[in-house]
């Protein structure tokens, strides 16, 4: 077992304030796998110190030193990939062709984007007869999952380095493994002391901590949108930034032509990738009603397929949930679901044969499923699809937009002008298209209580920069 008990604050790794740890536990075999420290509002004060002091020599750093400390920071990353995806499988159960492949490949995609962002941006430019100034904020808070945990991290930090801010980083302290290993690559890279800070700890005292600093000018936050509310409460006080990615219930729309097999089949495998673990997970299928018995077939034979096993052995697609109380949270929705009546067409209750150890769950689906129902309301984060029927194109864009999230949606099927006029009315802040992808280079963030922020590329880099008007002269 490792121990990780010290924090990153200006430039090295230094003790917290006061003991208090917690065991980071191997979700795949319930191991305890290493030991954190955890913080609390004196290391936090050291660390938005550490940011504010780096601040204004930072944010003058040119444009092309900028570029060249990020370009370091890809190239140390590529060295340390492997290091990377061992942290992420081990903390969160990512298997292996996951873990070395999107959840770590995804950070070198970041700060591509980042770096090409950088590289274009015009940070001062004339508008009419007066100057417009694009500056950094300030300091900024960073708080991230542990769903995707680096790519939550570099999806904030590469932007907020790109920018000229300061960071302080609170990672999940369920998985803050990886993002140990991201401090370790950035000071290598010699980012300069205090521009990047890492404290671990518990939301409910760090999190909280960094909300309420009023030296800490934003706050970005990923998690749950319980998570977001009590992070925009506790920044109101000091009426900083807050920018948000919160969660979804995200529709997939199947059409009913010659792709209805495929779309399915698609949708359903989408639906299971991370174990569910995906806030813009396609949790939701709408189908035609004349052919839900011939869904509920396909998608039953899709999740029977789906091999859930050891995170490290070959062939495992989907692993285990994060944790236990994960895993209590999806059980108890399955069994919510039996209850209100909807039909369990593959998956339910209990763990796969042979796996009495670690948190995993059978990949589940229920058909039937009215949209009122839990399951088709809350966010499970689990392998769990809901089928529910709609009559007409315009009952399900109702359905899709009957939701209080709107991170994502779906539309699936053959005529892309069809599709891409009901995307036009789906209320999320990204539609797939038959399961297209903008990856890094593409806004991610939602509508309503998705949140009300934008990450990724040069909609992430505005996330973190103040627009001056000059005037005169």
């Amino acid at each position: 077992m490792m121990d990780k008990l010290d924090f990153y604050i200006n430039g090295r790794w230094v003790k917290p304030s006061k003991p208090e740890t917690l065991d980071v536990i191997n979700p795949a075999n319930e191991a305890k796998v290493a030991t954190i420290s955890l913080g609390s509002s004196a290391d936090v004060d050291l660390a938005v110190s550490a940011a504010r002091a780096a601040f204004p020599s930072y944010s003058e750093t040119p444009v092309k030193q900028r570029v060249e400390l990020l370009t370091t920071i890809r190239e140390i990353y590529k060295r340390r990939l492997d290091d990377v995806a061992d942290a992420i499988q081990t903390e969160m159960g990512a298997p292996t062709y996951l873990a070395k492949g999107a959840q770590a490949m995804v950070g070198l995609g970041h700060l591509k984007a980042a770096i090409r962002s950088l590289s274009n941006h015009d940070f001062e430019y004339m508008h009419g007869e007066f100057i417009i100034r694009h500056e950094p904020i300030g300091v900024c808070g960073l708080i991230t999952p542990w769903n995707w945990p680096v790519n939550q991290v570099v999806s904030k930090l590469a932007p907020c380095i790109a920018s000229g801010c300061t960071a302080i980083l609170k990672p999940s302290e369920i998985a803050p493994l990886s993002s140990m290993v991201i401090a370790e690559i950035l000071h290598e890279a010699g980012v300069p002391a205090g521009v990047f800070n890492l404290v671990n700890g518990m939301g409910p005292v760090v999190g909280e901590a960094m909300s309420a600093h009023p030296d800490i000018d934003m706050m970005s936050f990923t998690g749950s949108t319980r998570g977001g509310v009590a992070v925009a409460k506790a920044s109101a006080d000091s009426v900083k930034r807050v920018s948000q990615e919160l969660g979804g219930k995200s529709a997939n729309i199947i059409l009913d032509d010659e792709n209805f097999e495929k779309s399915i089949s698609a949708g359903v495998s989408l639906c299971m990738d991370n174990t569910g673990q995906s806030c813009n997970a396609p949790t939701r299928m709408l189908v035609p009603a004349s052919r839900k018995e011939q869904a509920f077939a396909i998608a039953a034979k899709e999740a029977e397929k789906t091999i859930v096993g050891d995170p490290k052995s070959d062939g495992t697609i989907i692993g285990p949930l994060v944790s236990d109380v994960q895993y209590e949270k999806v059980q108890n929705l399955i069994e919510k679901g039996i209850s209100d009546g909807a039909t369990l067409v593959a998956g339910g209750l209990g763990k796969p044969e042979g796996l009495d150890q670690g948190y995993y769950v059978k990949p589940t689906v229920f058909g039937d499923v009215k949209n009122d129902m839990t399951i088709a309301k809350e966010e499970i984060f689990g392998p769990v699809l809901s089928i529910i029927s709609y009559d007409d194109v315009d009952h399900a864009v109702t359905i899709a937009n009957d939701t209080e999230f709107g991170l994502a949606a779906y539309v699936s099927g053959e005529n892309k002008e069809e599709l891409t006029a009901i995307a036009r009315r789906l209320r999320a802040g990204q539609v797939h298209i038959n399961y297209g992808s903008g990856g890094a280079n593409a806004p991610f963030g939602g509508f309503k209580q998705s949140g009300n922020g934008r990450e990724k590329a040069e909609w992430g880099l505005e996330e973190f920069l103040e627009v001056k008007a000059i005037f005169g002269g």
